[in-house]
């Protein structure tokens, strides 16, 4: 295997520990979806490097698919977040 090819997944590996840890730990619900939002995109990273090193594009499903998610999934938290400061007040 290729050194450079070791180095990115473990910087991919590193780097998405890091995340999960934000998912965790919080504080608040916007740092968790931020942190979801950067896990989804390494995860895509991922599967795009996997892609470009195997010369395949079966994995362009699954990232339109993550992609959708994390759109909608960042579109909710918003709303959430911004429906529940309305009453707030």
């Amino acid at each position: 295997m290729n050194p450079l090819v070791v180095v990115i997944y473990v910087a991919f590996a590193v780097a998405a520990l890091l995340t999960l840890w934000r998912i965790i730990v919080g504080p608040s619900i916007l740092d968790r979806a931020v942190a979801s939002d950067v896990l989804l995109t390494l995860v895509m990273c991922t599967l795009g490097a996997d892609m470009v090193m195997n010369h395949h594009t079966r994995s362009l499903p699954a990232l339109l698919i993550i992609a959708a998610v994390g759109v909608f999934g960042s579109i909710a938290i918003a709303r959430f977040v911004a429906r529940r400061d309305n009453t707030d007040r």
